[in-house]
């Protein structure tokens, strides 16, 4: 496994209050891990935020190596596809391809070099073939 995510900032388990907070994402790229964002694009305005619109940030953020932008509306998905920002746009399905073209899989889905979300910590005994994981527990799996 060569990627260890790390899922809206978190590093060492959930933290429901820091997650999509624009210093705790730069918190976790400081220390040399890419993360998994939440975006929303909303009147002309961009934001980060997991059920809604939270946090405002600027183009200039976004664009920082080792995000992966989940796009949370579509119109945050074609903003960011328009202005050549990895990102990538799911609900519910088993596996989609990033703008970068990752396959990025749904938890329990292990597909050869794709990135899998982890719910929790637990061993992988797909580690060998995939590409890696989008966690909430980095230091787990570092």
């Amino acid at each position: 496994m060569k990627k260890i995510i790390s899922h809206r900032g978190n590093l060492v388990g959930p933290n429901p209050e820091l997650e999509n907070k624009p210093e705790y994402i730069l918190s976790a790229l400081d220390k040399n891990y890419d993360v998994e964002i939440d975006v929303w694009f909303v009147e002309n305005k961009i934001y980060l935020g997991h059920d809604r619109p939270t946090y405002k940030v600027d183009i200039g953020f976004l664009k920082q190596k080792g995000l992966w932008c989940h796009a949370k509306n579509l119109e945050a998905f074609q903003y960011m596809i328009k202005n050549k920002i990895h990102c990538f746009w799911h609900e519910s399905d088993k596996c989609v391809l990033t703008s970068k073209g990752f396959l990025w899989c749904f938890p329990g889905v292990f597909l050869k070099n794709g990135i899998t979300v982890v719910d929790g910590k637990q061993e992988l005994e797909h580690e060998k073939e995939i590409l890696g994981v989008c966690t909430d527990h980095v230091l787990y799996y570092a």
